[in-house]
């Protein structure tokens, strides 16, 4: 656990020391932004068995490191409403992952990300699990400084078991 925070810690140095490089691109691939977004998560496999739609929010710093490379750091929340099983029908539980990453922009404003990270139980959950987000994005500028970011992802937390979802994030970005 103790790399994983080293990790992290390394990755958020990173992205503050190259807040200033700037990319010559759209402006929706230029410097440092701040995206605030909403988050949907499709539970999987026996995460699914006893868990509908969940949703929360989510803070990401995405700074350039290379002509169509960007590091990101992310905090957020989410919380899952329970299914009906044999009658009985559990609290909902919330989470609160925090990761670091790379997105890949393929052309102008298509990507491709992976994060890892640490999830925190919230409420009604207990443990802290390792996560592993792969996913893909596209981004439209709406504004000088800020543009539309749309992506989807699987993520899995692992920590005695894995837990899973396909999630989908609709989010504003803010140029820094």
């Amino acid at each position: 656990m103790k790399k994983l925070f080293l990790l992290t810690a390394i990755a958020g140095v990173l992205a503050f020391s190259s807040a200033s490089a700037q990319n010559r691109k759209d402006p929706a691939m230029g410097g440092a932004k701040l995206s605030v977004g909403a988050e949907f998560g499709l539970p999987t496999g026996n995460f699914g068995d006893f868990y509908k739609l969940g949703v929360g929010g989510s803070l990401v710093y995405i700074a350039p490191i290379a002509e169509n490379l960007k590091v990101t750091g992310s905090a957020g929340y989410i919380s899952y409403s329970p299914k009906e099983v044999l009658g009985y029908k559990g609290p909902s539980s919330s989470f609160i992952p925090v990761k670091a990453g790379l997105r890949y922009y393929f052309v102008e404003n298509f990507y491709g990300a992976a994060e890892l990270g640490a999830v925190f139980a919230g409420k009604n959950a207990n443990g802290t699990a390792f996560a592993y987000s792969p996913g893909i994005g596209v981004e439209f500028p709406v504004a000088d400084k800020a543009s539309i970011d749309l992506g989807a992802r699987y993520e899995g937390w692992s920590n005695n078991g894995t837990l899973s979802f396909f999630g989908i994030r609709a989010a504003i970005n803010f140029g820094l």
